[in-house]
Formats: structure tokens, sequence, C-alpha cells
């Protein structure tokens, strides 16, 4: 008789228990008590962890601008140089000499054994190798008697010169100016380190190709060293107009960055640290989605800014 009595009693206690394990509770040192254990989201660390989120998406963004988006834009100004270049020579105002505006084209330069055509640009400091290949200030034009001494990217913004190293002695260089075609042959590829070529003689010309040299998988984002290509003119030699070169600052030359850029980089990063701001509390007021179709083309025109600016503080053939 009492075992039937237990049975309902055993029945109505389990049926009135929640059905998950409970750990139970321990009292522990002066009365503190200890039982499952909970976790709490403090607004504090979620938006720490936005931040952190925040920080490593700019990252990202900077990596892909260089390596990446970069060679879009490159392609872009190449085809807009290239159209410049174009209506100039046809209307015979393209540069010959002399001081000449930093960016303008001054040659198309063709290397067939490394696939090589790009419109050289005049000037050659961080910011104006983002559009290409540049012609230093202080030197001859090619085609003109001389030394004539051209910039190069070897790893970021298409990267133009990235092959540079794999010329040999005897191929062929071309380049066309407002004077005309020339053609020039490899003599050597040297470092820093190498033996410099000799003197150019009174009324022939030479040609440099300068970008930067990387050893290594993991030195891939690391310029290693200068790379210099020397090819003698063969073709004849264009007079070259008085009035000498312009003269070249720090920031013109091999593996230079260009600080004058900070104050730029300052205004362009603190207004993007606005925009990501004013969207993070938006997201309090306004759906996810409308935040990202109105923050988002703010937030990345602010980013290639900032990006862009960055470059400057780079090695300049980098």
């Amino acid at each position: 008789m009492s075992t039937e009595t237990e049975e309902p009693e055993l029945a109505a206690a389990e049926s009135e228990s929640p059905r998950r394990f409970q750990l139970p509770s321990l009292r522990l040192f002066n009365g503190v008590q200890f039982g499952e254990p909970r976790i709490e989201r403090t607004e504090g660390a979620l938006i720490g962890a936005e931040a952190l989120t925040v920080i490593g998406l700019i990252c990202a963004w900077m990596v892909a601008q260089m390596l990446l988006f970069g060679m879009l834009s490159h392609t872009r100004a190449q085809a807009i140089l290239y159209g410049e270049f174009r209506e100039q020579m046809a209307a015979a105002t393209a540069p010959t000499g002399g001081v000449i505006v930093p960016g303008d084209p001054v040659a198309l330069i063709t290397i067939p054994a490394i696939g090589i055509q790009e419109v050289v640009a005049e000037g050659t400091t961080a910011g104006q190798l983002l559009k290409g290949p540049g012609h230093m200030r202080s030197t001859a034009l090619p085609g003109q008697p001389g030394t004539s001494v051209i910039f190069g990217r070897a790893r970021t913004y298409g990267a133009p010169f990235n092959k540079i190293s794999y010329l040999r002695v005897g191929h062929a260089i071309h380049t066309l100016t407002a004077q005309g075609a020339a053609t020039y042959r490899v003599d050597a590829v040297r470092t820093a380190k190498s033996p410099l070529p000799g003197a150019v003689t009174a009324g022939n010309g030479r040609l440099t190709l300068v970008s930067s040299y990387t050893q290594g998988r993991l030195n891939a984002l690391v310029p290693h060293q200068v790379v210099y290509v020397d090819a003698t003119l063969i073709s004849r030699a264009y007079a070259a107009p008085s009035g000498g070169f312009g003269s070249v600052s720090p920031s013109e030359l091999a593996m230079a960055r260009d600080v004058s850029i900070l104050p730029s980089l300052a205004l362009s990063l603190g207004g993007l640290v606005i925009a990501l701001t004013v969207a993070l509390l938006a997201r309090e007021r306004l759906s996810n989605p409308v935040v990202w179709i109105l923050g988002s083309p703010i937030v990345i025109a602010l980013a290639w800014a900032a990006g862009e600016d960055l470059m400057n503080l780079l090695p300049n053939v980098f």
C-alpha cells in the first residue's frame, strides 16, 4: 500500500521538476554562492569588438588597395595619360625638354621582352609614380644625348617595372617622344653594389630604368634593394633644347618617401574615423541596410584617399 502511494508522489514530483539539469549551488568562502555560470556582454565590450573589426577591415582594405585595387587605378591613369599624350603629339605640343610640369606625359616606353608598354610622366615622387613610370626631371628625355632615367614601381599600383630584372644584355627598349622614336640596347642589369657604368660620351645616349627588387616569398611585400637596367642608344640622338633640366628634391630619388603628404593623410584618416563613428551611432536609429547604403560610398572614398596618401610614405619604387 505504501508503495502505490509513493509512486504517484514520485511521478508528480518528476512532472513538476524542470526538464534540464541544474548545477547545485555551492557555498564557499564568506557566504559567496556559486551556481550556473552567467556571461554578460556589456556595451563597452560590444563597442570594443566593433572597433577591432573596423580596424581589421581598414588594414585589409589598405593591403587590397596596394596590391589589387591599385592596379585598376593605374590602368585608368594610364588610359588618361595615353589620351593626353596622343592629343599633344597630334597638336605638336608635347614637351621636348627643359623644365616640364610634373605629371605631364613625356614619352611612351615599350619593352617587348617583358611585355611592357607604358606612358611615362614627368616626376618620380611616390605620388606621381602611382600613375605609372616617371621620368627623373634632372635628366635628358629619352632619345636625347646624355643619360635619361625612368623610375617605375615593382609591387604596387600596376607594378609596371616588376620584371625589369629579367632583362638580359641585347634586349631592346623602344621609346617615343615628341621628337620621334628611339631604340636602346640593354647593356647591364645591376644593383647598388654593382660597378657603375662609364660616362656617356658626347653625342651618345643612355637609358637607365630604376625599380626595386625583392627576394623570396616572405619578402614579397618588403623592398629588398634597388635594381638598375642600363641601355645604350643605338638609334640617332635628337638634339635637346636649351634651357637645362629641372632640379630634383630628396623625395624624387630612388626608394624615397614623401613626408609632405602627412597633413593630407591626417585629414583623410580623421575623416574616415569620423565617418565610421557616425555610421556606428546611426545604427541605433536606422536599420543596418540603410546605414550601409548611406555610409558605404563616403567610407570607401575616404579609405581610398587615405590609402593613396599612405602610399606616399612607402618607397617610391615599391
